[in-house]
């Protein structure tokens, strides 16, 4: 793009610094190196988190979800993650065999203010730590052992900007491209098509756990 690279750019951190201010106070408060009371109801009322890991390949986002407190407090500074069936790409548990450097982002629906945990994280299949977490019948093949690091809670400007809990704003899921209309383009016809969204309610409700 024209006048990326005639000054407009900030790529010093001292500069950054003097466009921005110092933070406030409470943006430094509220930081913490254990997992506080307060932090743990709101790790136990959630049902979605964000994952985010680092690894050789690159930097990868991974969605997670189950019904609240799926994400186990072991202790103020131990999170367990069971970690459920996916599309076995294993992105995020790759990652974190080569960087165990990691962060969640926890929401809670209805509620504007997100929790943040960075930390390191290691994978166990220790068959006592998976017999933990069944869910229909089903254990996880694998359990993310989060050392927590830092914590704290992020204020609600983000979800009042996009207006994120309010029903009347929830998208039309028809009026977006179906999965198998995008796998069936990307493939050009080899996979996806109308076959694949017909057989995609039971295929979810046969593999999601």
């Amino acid at each position: 793009m024209d006048g990326m690279h005639d000054g407009t750019l900030l790529t010093d951190a001292a500069a950054l610094r003097e466009l921005y201010g110092e933070p406030m106070e409470p943006a430094i408060t509220k930081e913490i190196d254990y997992v506080h009371p307060h932090y743990r109801a709101m790790i136990e009322a959630s049902p979605f988190m964000v994952m985010a890991t680092s690894g050789p390949d690159g930097l990868d986002v991974s969605p997670r979800g189950d019904p609240p407190g799926f994400v186990t407090v072991a202790d103020e500074r131990t999170l367990l993650i069971p970690d459920r069936r996916g599309n076995n790409r294993a992105d995020s548990l790759n990652n974190l065999i080569a960087d165990p450097r990691i962060a969640l982002l926890f929401l809670i629906p209805g509620v504007g203010e997100t929790l943040r945990v960075n930390g390191r994280a290691e994978i166990s299949i220790d068959p006592a730590l998976l017999e933990r977490f069944p869910a229909q019948d089903k254990l996880p093949r694998s359990v993310i052992v989060v050392h927590v690091e830092r914590v704290y809670f992020q204020c609600p400007k983000a979800l009042v900007r996009s207006d994120l809990w309010n029903p009347a704003k929830h998208v039309e899921r028809r009026s977006l491209p179906s999965s198998g209309t995008i796998l069936g383009d990307i493939s050009r016809g080899r996979i996806g098509g109308p076959e694949w969204d017909a057989a995609y309610p039971e295929r979810l409700k046969a593999t999601i756990y």
